[in-house]
């Protein structure tokens, strides 16, 4: 018969294998600012693909800069706005319960 050992870090959940509690403020931060830059840098890659094939079949002039503007900064502030709350109260839950 095995045994096995139960994490404490685990016990609080994990998603994808990456736990879910135990960060700092600073790691709290840190990870919300990168969900966003990520983010940004993605939307805004895929909307210059769309309209370089938009305007490649189509024959269209639409401005590249757009993308930055109307795509990548929204979706960018968007995570921002999500993220800082909710790395923010897993910060909160570790500091009340230690």
């Amino acid at each position: 018969m095995s045994q096995t050992a139960h994490s404490p870090r685990t016990a609080g959940g994990s998603f994808l294998g990456f736990p879910l509690e135990g960060f700092s403020l600073f790691q709290s931060l840190l990870l919300s600012v990168a969900a966003a830059f990520f983010t940004f840098f993605a939307c805004t890659f895929l909307a210059i693909v769309s309209l370089l094939v938009w305007n490649g079949l189509g024959g269209h002039s639409v401005n590249y800069a757009d993308s930055y503007l109307y795509v990548g900064f929204p979706a960018g502030l968007v995570v921002l706005i999500i993220a800082l709350p909710f790395f923010g109260t897993l910060w909160v839950r570790a500091r009340l319960r230690s």
